[in-house]
């Protein structure tokens, strides 16, 4: 029984390897130019994953071109300028700060705060509402003592 459950996972590790292709490189250059585009460029399908990380078709299509740009000799600037220009700042995992990014860079400090004066005003007036239930208990005695005056 185990040797058949290991023949079954070696069969399935050979598929799984044979997902994503490989290219080769002429120099060590280009294939570091390579990995840092694929792991900074969005997959647009997934939108959680980089291209270098997705299954998606048009992942592999990303990754495909992005190698044919090396391969003509392009820049990582000039590959990332034509990704941004076809398919907008979203397909960058860091996009630059612009009026139409700006929502991405500011919107979650502003929630944050948000989120913190509303804990700090929600424990403000919880701690009034106590001291003011505190208050009226010691108001009751008191008149309750000036009414009955002192029975001891």
């Amino acid at each position: 029984m185990k040797h058949l459950a290991i023949i079954f996972l070696l069969v399935l590790s050979g598929v799984t390897c044979a997902g994503v292709p490989f290219p080769e490189f002429a120099d060590q250059e280009q294939q570091q130019a390579y990995d840092t585009l694929t792991s900074e460029l969005r997959c647009l399908v997934c939108q959680n994953q980089t291209i270098a990380d997705s299954n998606a078709e048009l992942a592999g299509d990303l990754r495909r071109q992005v190698y044919e740009m090396l391969q003509q000799g392009k820049s990582k600037q000039d590959i990332a300028q034509f990704m941004t220009d076809r398919y907008g700042d979203f397909v960058l995992y860091n996009p630059p700060f612009k009026a139409k990014t700006g929502v991405l860079w500011i919107g979650p400090v502003v929630f944050l705060l948000i989120g913190l004066i509303a804990v700090f005003l929600f424990v403000r007036r919880k701690k009034n509402t106590a001291a003011v239930e505190i208050d009226a208990d010691k108001l009751a005695k008191i008149r309750n003592l000036l009414e009955k005056g002192d029975q001891s």
